[in-house]
């Protein structure tokens, strides 16, 4: 039986298949579904339109995800739009569910309970029992549609499917045309943070289409039904966005919030129900759903394209054989345990930025007021970078990967900024943002540059960068409305950011160290980036100000610390404790962040031996933070100061300790995937501790053997045989046979491929 598995794998995924299990069979979906993780289980394909999900959440609330693994009852199958690992809202969203018996469209009143073991999650399905109704519910998707499947268990004299808008402002509408068998919806799409609840100027559209005619067909709002109704215009309550009470899921926030956050939305919900009448023991209704930012019609067209027949089986193999592609892209040999929590992380990483274009290539205009574009054929554009995430090792890990990709993505962020006059710096719900601190948009673009990634616009983007680092708007509004960098003409008067300008206008308001210090890494990689340009006057006034972390330096105490305009330190100082001029951290942990001049922080400390003395102090005394991004770079440091060994414990550690098999696996927001990216890139055994620069510092891997498929068929080979068993120091490291011994690797070495071996060892070596 087990040679005739191996063989079936071998038939699907193709000849190389081994007879080890699958990666995408490796994956757990729903780690990271409690504590902290804000993780769903998403289902489809890699950065899809739309992903798939079990609901126990109802509504569009921010910093609710759609599903939380401690929750009993499921309220349907959502196409969601929610950044993965985040506390944002979901937008442009619909629900669907089954039921028998008495109507019941409510959320929270239809809702089933389950057995947890009848749940059935992988990356390309998800299927349910619901108790309740006595029903299996199954999703698979497409990069922009879905197909689900709901079987009866058991005879039933009445069946009925709800579909929900749960616009986040109860606007559009809801229309059930029975004799075509088919819903249309409209689901508005609003702001998040500068702009916060206001239109976004475009909508998520959906085309549900049925294969059995209704025999009847109503719509609701909430609970109250109308027999007979086709069309149901919002939730007749006034057009708004009601606000929840402000949580932080970054240290504690997000379990907390699931506890105590009820489970039904802000606003009713409505929708439409279409009645089946009876059906018997094994019947099945199955639903297919295109989406587009577009129009119904670009909805219609994405469907008929990427769904054309009711073969459910069909959608969920090519689902499975997409993400087995992109899992595949790294092979981890044997059969440790952490391979399920590698393959779950990188399946994270994969979920956003998300596809903005529809199969014709058509997508709403970044922050406009529903005029459509069109891509370039065979482009496709992305939207939902959180880009204060992503850079640190998402976005570098897909560089590796997949440069083409990234070479897409890095122009649909430029295209963004030609097309709303500003580079944006967190651009999601296509619209500008300005959500968290620094320009990092700007790095992240130079380091695909600098790797030798083309594809995109450099000349337009360097505009932007410059721009960006150089000019506020003229127009107030435009300013507040989110372009432009925040503080910036403090920032340039005074070389950092004081304490007297709070930045009012920012979603996060002061934070005026942090920003000062992530403008001064931008700038940095941008004044990198002017002179491989040949823009020589432009690269040295960037250089200089990638100095300004010197400015909220203060070299009495060793810490990065508030400043006022006068130049004098804020007063009481604790380093130890969160303050409002640090962002989701302390000044311990911010200080370290200066990755574009590590050896001139470590001269500001002292030298090595002090450097290497504060990191001891850092990580003995639990300041480190491993669940908000700010300090994944920081166990690396120890490797500039001479002592690798040190970043191969701590990297270890952090391995082992912050991430688990489970539904509590992740420390912290999974962030759009970088916690995940972080230990995908750390448990390979190294890790970009400056974006921008491209050269990685070396730890050590966390598998024995593993396979980097990189593009053009070449390979990048990893061996550190003994890791698996717990060795994580490296007495010697050999790049193609030479000897490492300064703990970096260029990026350009390690794309030609070849061999990077470890010679593992229980004991740190006696002297450096």
């Amino acid at each position: 039986m087990k040679n005739l598995a191996c063989l079936s794998l071998a038939l699907f995924v193709g000849a190389s298949a081994s007879c080890q299990q699958a990666p995408e069979d490796l994956v757990h979906p729903r780690n990271g579904t409690m504590s902290e993780g804000q993780t769903y289980p998403a289902v489809g394909v890699p950065f899809a339109m739309t992903q798939w999900t079990p609901q126990t959440r109802a509504g569009e609330t921010k910093c609710v995800a759609p599903y939380y693994y401690t929750d009993s009852r499921i309220q349907g199958i959502r196409a969601s739009h929610f950044l993965s690992g985040s506390c944002v809202p979901d937008y442009g969203t619909i629900t669907l569910m089954p039921g028998t018996g008495a109507l019941k469209t409510d959320a929270v009143q239809r809702a089933s309970s389950f057995d947890r073991s009848s749940e059935q999650a992988s990356p390309y399905a998800y299927s349910v029992d619901l108790k309740d109704t006595k029903i299996t519910a199954s999703v698979t998707g497409t990069t922009r549609a879905g197909i689900l499947r709901f079987e009866f268990q058991q005879d039933q004299p009445d069946a009925w499917v709800v579909l929900e808008n749960n616009a986040r402002a109860g606007e559009g509408f809801v229309q059930v045309d029975a004799a075509r068998q088919e819903v249309t919806a409209q689901v508005p799409v609003r702001r998040e943070y500068a702009g916060s609840g206001k239109e976004a100027g475009y909508s998520a559209w959906f085309v549900a289409q049925f294969d059995r005619l209704p025999n009847a067909v109503g719509t609701y709002v909430g609970a109250s039904t109308k027999d007979g109704a086709t069309r149901q215009e919002g939730d007749g309550m006034p057009a708004k966005v009601i606000p929840v009470a402000k949580m932080m899921t970054s240290t504690g926030g997000a379990s907390a919030a699931a506890a105590s956050i009820p489970t039904s939305a802000t606003r009713p919900g409505f929708g439409t129900y279409l009645h089946f009448g009876a059906v018997h023991r094994g019947d099945v209704i199955t639903v297919r759903v295109g989406s587009s930012f577009v129009s119904l019609e670009e909805a219609r067209k994405n469907l008929i394209v990427e769904i054309p027949d009711w073969d459910y089986e069909r959608v969920k193999h090519s689902a499975r054989s997409a993400w087995h592609r992109r899992l595949s892209a790294i092979q981890v040999d044997g059969n440790d345990p952490a391979r399920s929590i590698f393959y779950t992380a990188l399946y994270h990483a994969m979920l956003q930025p998300r596809t903005y274009s529809d199969v014709s290539g058509t997508y709403p205009r970044f922050h406009d007021h529903g005029t459509a574009e069109h891509v370039a054929s065979g482009d496709t554009q992305f939207d939902d970078f959180s880009v204060w995430d992503i850079f640190r090792a998402q976005a570098p890990l897909m560089m590796i990967l997949d440069p083409k990709l990234e070479a897409s993505m890095m122009q649909s962020i430029i295209t963004k900024g030609e097309q709303g006059g500003y580079l944006p710096i967190f651009p999601a719900w296509n619209s500008y943002t300005s959500e968290m601190v620094g320009d990092h948009a700007a790095s992240m673009i130079a380091d695909a540059y600098n790797k030798g990634i083309r594809g995109f616009d450099i000349q337009s983007a360097y505009k932007l960068i410059r721009k960006n680092a150089t000019e506020v708007p003229s127009d107030r509004a435009e300013y507040i409305d989110g372009k432009g960098r925040r503080g910036l003409d403090s920032y340039l008067k005074y070389g950092y950011i004081p304490l007297e300008d709070h930045m009012t206008d920012a979603f996060h308001k002061d934070e005026q160290v942090s920003r000062t210090l992530e403008y001064a890494y931008d700038d940095a990689i941008a004044g990198d980036l002017a002179a491989k340009l040949g823009h020589a006057d432009d690269a040295a006034m960037l250089h200089k100000r990638g100095e300004n972390w010197r400015k909220v330096y203060d070299a009495q105490v060793g810490f990065a610390r508030g400043r006022n305009q006068n130049g004098s330190w804020v007063t009481p100082f604790d380093p130890t404790k969160h303050v409002s001029w640090v962002t989701e951290g302390t000044p311990w942990q911010y200080t370290f962040f200066v990755p574009q001049n590590v050896p001139g922080l470590m001269e500001a400390m002292g030298g090595k031996e002090k450097f290497t003395a504060r990191l001891d102090e850092f990580f003995s005394k639990g300041y480190d933070d491993h669940g908000n991004e700010p300090g994944h770079h920081i166990a690396y440091l120890y490797a500039a100061a001479g002592h690798p060994e040190k970043t191969q414990k701590e990297v270890r550690n952090i391995l082992d300790r912050q991430y688990k098999d489970g539904a509590d696996g992740l420390a912290g927001n999974d962030d759009a995937g970088q916690m995940s990216a972080w230990y995908v890139m750390s448990a390979l055994g190294f890790y970009q501790v400056c974006p921008g620069r491209p050269v990685y510092t070396l730890a050590s891997p966390r598998f024995d053997s593993i396979t980097v498929m990189l593009p053009a068929g070449r390979k990048l080979r990893i061996l550190a045989p003994g890791a698996e068993s717990g060795k994580f120091y490296a007495s010697r490291v050999t790049w193609n046979g030479k000897p490492i011994t300064d703990a970096q690797l260029q990026h350009k070495n390690l794309m030609q491929g070849g061999t990077l071996r470890f010679t593992m060892s229980d004991a740190a070596p006696a002297s450096h």
